[in-house]
């Protein structure tokens, strides 16, 4: 089924990152951590959908998503930050592998993290802390980092952030193995989305540390 969205609102998150607002409608219903694929309604696009993931909950009056612009890639997400309040998208129903399976560690890189935030509302809204969860979010640079305060203010959450590229206020550290091991034993249940030579490597490193195919939650396209 195709469902129409109007904007209301967008803005910034960091210097790449856009929070959009969309009218909700009735007939759409999603689990928390389930993408959508996205068609901009503007000539020239109509036929060139993406998926994104919202990091509203299915409760609330409004669909939201916080989108990564690429501007040197000339395409879509280059689109979505000339969008105006008004401008419509068509969307697709929602699919997906991430959803809330409990509490875990919560492994994302750059935009991925966008499910985790939808899984991660969810339990806060159900249960009132986090206690027990732990999100390692990588990035390129601090200034990558999205909704970090956010993240930071959720009741109960371990925030662990890392780059790749540090000014000292940030740890730059590689998601490997050893680093991981830090944070995951072999009953861990571990959340992963992000770029996927990253996911990867984080997977293999999460076998190496004994954690079962059945204790990993990822996206699968």
């Amino acid at each position: 089924m195709t469902h129409h969205l109007t904007l209301k609102q967008i803005e910034p998150v960091t210097h790449d990152t856009y929070h959009l607002v969309f009218d909700r409608t009735e007939r759409f219903e999603f689990t928390p951590g389930q993408g959508v694929e996205l068609f901009l309604q503007k000539d020239g696009w109509k036929d060139e959908g993406r998926p994104f993931t919202p990091v509203t909950l299915p409760h609330e009056p409004t669909l939201e998503f916080v989108l990564k612009s690429y501007p040197d890639h000339n395409g879509v997400t280059e689109q979505i930050r000339m969008m105006q309040p008004g401008d419509a998208v068509d969307m697709k129903d929602p699919f997906g592998a991430i959803s809330n399976e409990g509490s875990g560690v919560f492994i994302a890189g750059g935009a991925g993290v966008t499910p985790m935030i939808a899984v991660l509302r969810k339990r806060l809204h159900d249960h009132g802390t986090l206690d027990g969860s732990t999100l390692i979010f990588a990035n390129k640079t601090e200034a990558d980092i999205i909704w970090r305060d956010r993240f930071e203010e959720m009741e109960g959450l371990q925030t662990v952030f890392v780059v790749d590229e540090s000014d000292g206020s940030v740890p730059e550290q590689r998601v490997d193995r050893d680093f991981l091991s830090g944070f995951v034993g072999t009953d861990s249940r571990c959340y992963l989305c992000g770029p996927p030579p990253m996911m990867k490597a984080v997977r293999a490193a999460l076998q190496e540390l004994g954690v079962k195919d059945d204790r990993i939650i990822e996206e699968k396209f």
